[in-house]
């Protein structure tokens, strides 16, 4: 990629990045669509945080994208928030205007949404079960809710699910309902009644494949079993979902393409190349 004095930067600022994709993703996501931009890396905690910021105020940049731990402390050295972002407290995605502001987004729940509407349709009145109440399980639970779900479980091992409902339900009144991952019976009667089930919690991913965040006797046929997990493609929780029978199993890859594609279109104001950083995606998992 040739950068020249036109070049606009976008940088991934967390710590550690090293088993991050999201560089080799984006940037061939620039090149299939003719974007003069290249995306990297700044390993930065919150302490550095917001000189990482300051770069991006003054040298040549579309925006930054922001990963662990600094999601919900860069939302103090920005000038404006997405509604949606502000609910949740917690940013993935800043873009800088052409007047120099810089305004907060989270794309990580709009990946999920968009995968989960493509496979089952609309989620308007579903009833949803989130394993993970975390990073990952607030921003795709505000945009469940905000996307009109009849009520969402969430469940943790610890007071986590407790403090998240808690902020849900102050925007979405008693659309939320906690539960703590040793209470078995709670688990199995929420589960009964459930449409989607998501597994939010990390289970079952690289160095975690025999883990899965529930006994494979709660899953039900009628479920459709959501990982945002995609390395491995199947974990163990797809695997015993499709052994039971639920009516869908799906894999946390367009999640993680569409949160990136969502990324693109907020600092280009134009598509995204869907099909090139899908392929990009399938090529590192194989290692290609």
């Amino acid at each position: 990629m040739k950068v020249d004095i036109n070049t606009k930067f976008i940088t991934l600022i967390g710590t550690p990045l090293g088993q991050s994709f999201a560089a080799r993703m984006q940037n061939s996501g620039y090149e299939a669509a003719g974007f003069n931009m290249l995306y990297f890396y700044s390993e930065a905690d919150n302490a550095g945080l917001p000189h990482v910021i300051d770069g991006v105020r003054h040298m040549p940049f579309a925006g930054c994208a922001v990963t662990k731990p600094n999601k919900v402390e860069v939302m103090k050295y920005v000038d404006d928030y997405d509604p949606l972002c502000k609910k949740m407290g917690s940013s993935n995605t800043v873009v800088k205007t052409a007047e120099g502001k810089l305004v907060a987004y989270n794309t990580d729940g709009y990946g999920a949404l968009r995968s989960l509407k493509e496979q089952v349709g609309d989620l308007a009145g579903k009833v949803m079960f989130s394993f993970g109440a975390g990073g990952t399980g607030r921003s795709v639970c505000f945009e469940l809710a905000n996307a009109g779900a009849k009520r969402i479980y969430i469940c943790s091992r610890s007071a986590t699910c407790e403090e998240l409902c808690a902020q849900l339900n102050e925007f979405y009144p008693g659309v939320c309902v906690p539960i703590r991952a040793a209470e078995e019976d709670k688990i199995k009667a929420a589960l009964a009644e459930t449409d989607i089930v998501l597994n939010l919690s990390g289970a079952g991913m690289r160095g975690k494949e025999e883990e899965t965040p529930v006994d494979k006797k709660y899953l039900l046929p009628q479920h459709v079993c959501f990982d945002a997990t995609y390395n491995p493609p199947e974990t163990r929780f797809l695997k015993e979902a499709k052994e039971v029978g639920c009516a869908k199993v799906i894999n946390g890859l367009d999640m993680s393409l569409y949160q990136g594609v969502r990324q693109i279109e907020l600092w280009t104001g134009k598509d995204a190349p869907v099909d090139a950083m899908r392929q990009t995606l399938l090529d590192i998992i194989a290692g290609k």
